[in-house]
C-alpha cells in the first residue's frame, strides 16, 4: 500500500494513492514518448511498464482526459469527469487476493494490457481519492503559466502550488507589485 501522507486525515488505499499518484505523474510527464512513459509507469511500480508506440499514445490521449479533474473548482464537474473515465475504463470491480496479498480490489483484470490497465488504475485511483479526501485535494499549481498537477497531502488540505519554487515566485512577484 501506498501512503502519500502520514498525515491521518489524507490516507489513500493502494488505488487512491497509487492511482491519483500515476495520475499525477503522467500528467507531469516531460513529453508522452514510449520510453518516457515507460519510465513514469516504472517509478510507479505498475507491472509491464513497457509501452510500445500504440500503446504510448492511447496513454497520451487518456493522460489528456485526466487534467481536467485537477484543480476543478466545481465539484459535480470533477466528479462527472471521473465518472466518464471510470465507465471508459474500468472493466468491473473485482476482489482480488494475487501473490499472497491481503483482499483488495481491482478495478480491471491483469490480463488486459499495460495501457488499458493504465486508464483503469487512474480512474478508479481518482474516484477513490475523490470519495476518500475530496475532489479538493486534486489541484492544479496556481501560479499563472505552470501546468503542474498535485495530490495535496497537507494538514489543512489549502495547498496552493506544485513546490516552494512556484509558491515563492508568486509571493515576490506580488511583493514587488506592492512595491511600485
Amino acid at each position: 500500500m501506498v501512503q502519500l501522507c502520514c498525515n491521518a486525515l489524507v490516507q489513500f488505499n493502494t488505488y487512491g494513492g497509487t492511482g491519483a499518484a500515476l495520475a499525477v505523474g503522467l500528467l507531469n510527464a516531460p513529453d508522452h514518448r514510449a520510453a518516457t512513459l515507460s519510465a513514469v509507469l516504472r517509478a510507479h511500480e505498475v507491472t509491464d511498464p513497457d509501452l510500445d508506440d500504440a500503446q504510448a499514445e492511447r496513454v497520451s490521449a487518456w493522460t489528456a482526459r485526466l487534467h481536467p479533474v485537477f484543480g476543478a473548482p466545481d465539484p459535480d464537474a470533477q466528479i462527472a469527469a471521473v465518472n466518464a473515465l471510470l465507465a471508459d475504463a474500468a472493466t468491473g470491480v473485482q476482489v482480488s487476493t494475487h501473490d499472497g496479498t491481503a483482499p483488495h480490489l481491482h478495478y480491471v483484470s491483469q490480463d488486459l494490457d499495460t495501457a488499458e490497465r493504465i486508464k483503469a488504475t487512474t480512474a478508479g485511483g481518482l474516484a477513490v481519492a475523490i470519495c476518500g479526501a475530496g475532489g479538493s485535494r486534486l489541484g492544479r499549481c496556481g501560479r499563472p503559466g505552470c501546468a503542474t498537477v498535485f495530490i495535496d497531502t497537507s494538514r489543512n488540505g489549502r495547498r496552493r502550488f506544485c513546490s516552494v519554487a512556484c509558491a515563492n515566485r508568486v509571493n515576490v512577484a506580488a511583493h514587488r507589485a506592492r512595491a511600485r
